[in-house]
């Protein structure tokens, strides 16, 4: 018998697997899905009520190092997932009496939706960095996260809702950015910042740090520097509007009641319009004389038109939410709610999903839509045309419909709202910040009246000029200077150009990431390029 000589063929390592690699012990996988969960949670704090806005431009940083630090793209995916549903339990806890258990699935299902931000900051940032992926992180990371807030944001799921670029409502200079690309530009500018933080203090070589840091400094101008270059409205006029806030009053005939002697308060008072909150009557204006001659008789002594919020079954059987204009002569116009609140108005799937009202305070009832926006023609007290883009509660987080309303003559956005079901929570805040948005992407002065809640009004470039918070009731008059009717800003010709391109960016760089591991695939290079293992001694690291 012949013996064999030569290698034997590679021996098995005994040495412990490395967390590097994409098995990595259970135990230290979870340890970072875990932080990365946590880590969802910190955006949060710069969110109203908490309102420490200079904290989100550095919140994403440890999400994002979890994600560069993974041992595998896939990791980091899942880790991007998990911080995602983090960010989306934290930031929307109060929809527990509407939703009950369904929150925590929500949670997931829209946490995936970041999966895609995790992979990017790893095959871009993992070490070493060099200059040139550097800059493409910077581009890649703000576009794929604008993309994830862009399709959550689709009215069928749910609408835009705790967007990061909200965080800045009470900057008014950072905002500038909101009048040239919307809500979403002050997104990709925040996530660029929180990108260029994480190279400057990761990156090792001195070139892409510099490049990380000079791009930071630039994105924070940015905003600013529009925000110099806006005019502020000038000799355009000015109207005086009352926002009417009764408080929590369950029965429905004494919030009425309540609202119509805080409107009688104001008899003597220069007022070019009154608007009451969301639900303000449950009559239907159309056939209830009483009611309607109730806010006629308000209209012709205070001299200004009344815009009552009516939840009322109509007479085709089904209950809708509308806004309706009332003169001393009757009933102007009215505008009916078409995008409702997911769970709140309406239980989408019904039939499978409906057991959640027996859990909730979900509706018991779907509300019926409107079928169309238009604006409400509106005059002030000396008889001028005051057209009034009108909308209700929820559809203050579309920018769409203000930039809709804004196109077609609106000179000021009135939201009516009422958030009793979360009266005790960051609800009412959250909400009351994004009529400041909607009036910086719009060049609109925005107000908001509330039953319950926050009623505010904010001038044509998002500044606050007055408000009543949870605690307060009556009415809250205001001066608000106007624009110029015709005046549009960029965001109003534009549109959501910046979501579109961020879409671009990702569908691009998702292209050439497959091209570039198909060629590695084909030369036998490894799949996924990363740093050296650390020594088999060292622990495991996440």
């Amino acid at each position: 018998m012949s013996r064999r000589t030569g290698t034997a063929g590679p021996v098995p390592s005994t040495a412990p697997t490395d967390a590097r690699e994409p098995h990595a012990p259970h135990r230290y996988r979870y340890r970072a899905r875990l932080a990365a969960l946590a880590a969802g949670a910190v955006p949060v704090v710069a969110f109203p009520t908490p309102g420490q806005a200079w904290l989100a431009w550095v919140a994403l940083v440890p999400g994002l190092l979890l994600a560069q630090r993974a041992p595998s793209g896939r990791e980091a995916a899942v880790r991007g997932w998990w911080f995602g549903a983090g960010f989306i339990l934290t930031a929307m806890y109060w929809l527990v009496p509407s939703v009950g258990p369904a929150l925590p699935v929500l949670a997931v299902l829209f946490g995936a939706l970041q999966a895609p931000v995790g992979y990017a900051v790893h095959r871009l940032l993992r070490p070493p960095t060099t200059t040139r992926r550097a800059l493409l992180a910077l581009l890649v990371v703000p576009a794929v996260w604008v993309g994830t807030e862009y399709a959550r944001s689709w009215h069928a799921l749910g609408g835009p809702w705790a967007l990061l670029g909200a965080t800045q409502w009470q900057h008014p200079a950072v905002l500038g950015l909101a009048s040239a690309g919307g809500i979403w530009l002050v997104s990709a500018a925040v996530a660029a910042v929180n990108t260029g933080v994480l190279i400057i203090l990761t990156a090792v070589p001195r070139r892409p740090r510099a490049v990380a840091a000079l791009v930071t400094v630039l994105v924070l101008a940015a905003g600013p520097l529009l925000f110099a270059l806006r005019p502020a409205p000038v000799g355009a006029g000015a109207v005086t509007v009352a926002l009417v806030q009764p408080g929590v009053v369950e029965d429905p005939q004494a919030r009425f009641d309540a609202s119509v002697r805080a409107t009688a308060d104001l008899v003597g008072r220069p007022v070019d319009l009154v608007v009451w909150g969301e639900s303000s009557t449950t009559a239907d204006l159309d056939r209830d004389p009483a009611a309607l001659d109730a806010l006629r008789r308000l209209a012709a002594t205070t001299g200004a038109e009344v815009m009552a919020g009516e939840d009322a079954r109509k007479a085709d059987g089904r209950i809708s939410k509308d806004a309706v204009l009332v003169s001393p002569a009757g009933v102007v116009d009215r505008y009916r709610k078409i995008r409702l609140v997911p769970f709140g108005e309406y239980i989408p799937l019904r039939p499978v999903l409906g057991w959640i009202a027996g859990v909730s305070r979900a509706a018991g009832e779907n509300r019926a839509p409107g079928t169309a926006f238009h604006v409400l023609p509106a005059t002030d007290r000396a008889g001028r045309p005051l057209p009034v883009g009108a909308l209700i509660c929820f559809e203050s987080a579309f920018p769409d419909m203000a930039r809709t309303a804004a196109r077609d003559g609106a000179r000021v956005l009135v939201y009516q709202s009422s958030t009793s079901t979360f009266q005790r929570t960051w609800a009412p805040e959250q909400h009351v910040s994004l009529a400041a948005i909607r009036a910086a992407e719009t060049g609109r002065p925005a107000v908001q009246a509330s039953l319950t809640g926050v009623s505010a009004a904010f001038d044509a470039q998002g500044r606050q000029l007055a408000g009543l918070g949870t605690d307060s009731t009556g009415a809250l008059t205001v001066r608000l200077p106007l624009t110029a009717p015709g005046t549009l800003t960029w965001y109003d010709r534009i549109g959501d150009v910046v979501p579109l391109g961020a879409l671009l960016v990702t569908a691009g760089a998702g292209a050439a990431d497959l091209r570039a591991r198909s060629a590695r695939r084909r030369t036998g290079g490894p799949a996924v390029q990363g740093p050296p293992p650390p020594p088999p001694s060292s622990p495991p690291s996440v």
